[in-house]
């Protein structure tokens, strides 16, 4: 079995249930553009509208088949998580987006869906990851900035969030964010280029000198683009660590890190096998966004793998990892 690790999905009945349900949501902003929709919540820079490409099921069905992918894991769109939502506010938005991905997954199986949860409030986030995984989700995708530029995974009101996912034995995939606020990123398109790997290492370094990977030893981390940087950085990470007082050894969290392959380059890929190995390693496309791998395979059939290697980059780890049958 072939398996897409990492791509996001916004299904049409969510945004129509959006727009027929905008009073159970008075904190969001609907920004109607060029046909598609975009978001402010709470007072909050307006999100980009839903590219059309997200919400294209039969589109996206068409390109698995082409590609050979016979199961896809998806996550919502990031920049519609809601994070600035008031309390219950926040926990409704998650649990209706968790709703209609669910229902998409069970209109396609070929999809497996990754729960939103509400991030801004650690207990709130812990009650929808539980009942996620209760209803048979296998973990969450959340972003990297849990309360807006600036904010923090390893914040101490989200404990309760780490440990539900500590219980659960949930997968939590940790997605960079478009905008962290570094201006630098703005233009030549390198918000794509590169602000999402720098916010992916920052958020995830903090992480592991924390000690939240290796105190939670049931949770399953993960962390898209080949480690997101952390492979180059992890000998200074370490260094650094052996004279700064309270931090966590740094490789021993790296060793517990799932990743995938978007790394768009065959000798970055071999240093990422070398550096995290090749039994942490999925095949990811970022579907559909133009920034992903839209041809996943190619990497993987050029690094020189062997065939059991390949077999487990390829769908094996991804079908244990996310409970896909």
């Amino acid at each position: 079995m072939i398996v897409d690790c990492h791509a996001h999905l916004v299904p049409p009945d969510l945004i129509a249930a959006i727009r027929k349900d905008a009073a159970r949501f008075p904190s969001v902003r609907q920004i109607e553009e060029g046909g598609s929709v975009a978001f402010s919540f709470a007072g909050a820079k307006p999100t980009r509208p839903v590219a059309k490409f997200l919400t294209d099921i039969p589109g996206r069905v068409a390109w698995m088949q082409k590609q050979g992918i016979d199961k896809q894991v998806n996550g919502g769109w990031v920049d519609m998580f809601g994070y600035d939502l008031p309390g219950a506010e926040g926990e409704a938005w998650a649990r209706l987006i968790n709703e209609h991905l669910a229902a998409a997954a069970k209109a396609e199986p070929r999809f497996v869906p990754l729960a939103t949860v509400p991030l801004g409030d650690g207990a709130r986030a812990a009650a929808v990851l539980k009942d996620a995984m209760k209803a048979g989700m296998p973990g969450a995708m959340i972003g990297t900035l849990p309360r807006g530029v600036g904010s923090v995974l390893d914040h101490a009101d989200l404990d309760p969030f780490w440990a539900a996912a500590d219980e659960t034995g949930a997968v939590i995939h940790i997605h960079p964010s478009f905008d962290a606020g570094d201006v630098r990123v703005n233009d030549y398109g390198l918000a794509n280029g590169l602000g999402r790997v720098t916010d992916a290492m920052i958020a995830l370094a903090r992480l592991l000198s924390s000690g939240h990977i290796t105190r939670y030893k049931q949770a399953k981390f993960f962390v898209p683009i080949g480690g997101g940087g952390l492979p180059f950085a992890i000998g200074r990470l370490k260094k650094n660590q052996t004279f700064t007082p309270g931090v966590a050894d740094p490789l021993e969290g790296f060793a517990r890190l799932y990743t995938d392959t978007i790394v768009h380059d065959p000798r970055v890929l071999k240093f990422v096998v070398e550096m995290m190995g090749a039994d942490r390693l999925m095949l990811g496309s970022d579907s559909p966004f133009p920034v992903g791998d839209l041809e996943p395979m190619k990497i993987i059939d050029a690094i020189g793998l062997s065939p059991a290697q390949a077999a487990q980059v390829k769908g094996g780890l991804a079908q244990r990892l996310f409970r896909i049958q």
